[in-house]
């Protein structure tokens, strides 16, 4: 009877094992989609961003088109109308590089919270007692994590916006600058 004892009290003890390797590949797996969908949220936010700067840049280049043949019609100071035109090109490179730069940094920021906060997760769910618990915690931080992500690209969008129209200020008053002397009747 000793021996089948000793087997009975091993059962109980595989079965532990068990559930604590399952209990492991569900928080594991948990850490996966989390972690794919906050890179998920970036990698959309980032690509809003890239589109903004590609409608700004497009947008950019169609007026600046347009502008170029306004000013080859023919009115009389040509040369100054470039050079503030070249001004205001550089004028709208620099707001664009600064803005680029400031998105650039919350992308970073962002990135560095999430695996901060990746990490915090991953330590309470292996602190968890019960496979339970791990569950509720990997649920709370894949919400949390989801919440935060619509959050950013939400905020990403707004910057990256912001920024087109930023940058193409000092072209559009260009611009509004080439039509009104277009439209100014010429005296003979």
């Amino acid at each position: 009877m000793a021996v089948r004892k000793s087997t009975a009290a091993k059962k109980p003890r595989a079965a532990a094992q068990s559930t604590a390797k399952k209990t492991e590949t569900v928080v594991e797996a948990g850490a996966e989609v989390a972690q794919s969908v906050v890179e998920a949220a970036v990698k959309t936010g980032t690509e809003t961003a890239a589109q903004n700067v590609e409608r700004a840049v497009t947008t950019t280049n169609e007026q600046v088109g347009k502008a170029s043949e306004a000013m080859s019609a023919g009115y009389g100071d040509f040369s100054a109308m470039g050079q503030q035109n070249i001004d205001a090109m550089v004028e709208a490179g620099q707001i664009m590089a600064v803005g680029m730069e400031n998105v650039s940094r919350e992308l970073m920021s962002f990135a560095k919270a999430s695996a901060e906060a990746n990490a915090a997760a991953a330590t309470k769910m292996f602190s968890a007692k019960s496979v339970q618990e791990a569950i509720d915690l990997q649920n709370a931080y894949a919400r949390e994590s989801f919440d935060k992500a619509v959050a950013e690209t939400g905020k990403l969008t707004e910057m990256s916006v912001k920024l087109a129209s930023d940058a193409f200020a000092p072209i559009q008053t260009r611009v509004n600058v080439a039509v009104e002397k277009l439209l100014k009747p010429t005296a003979f």
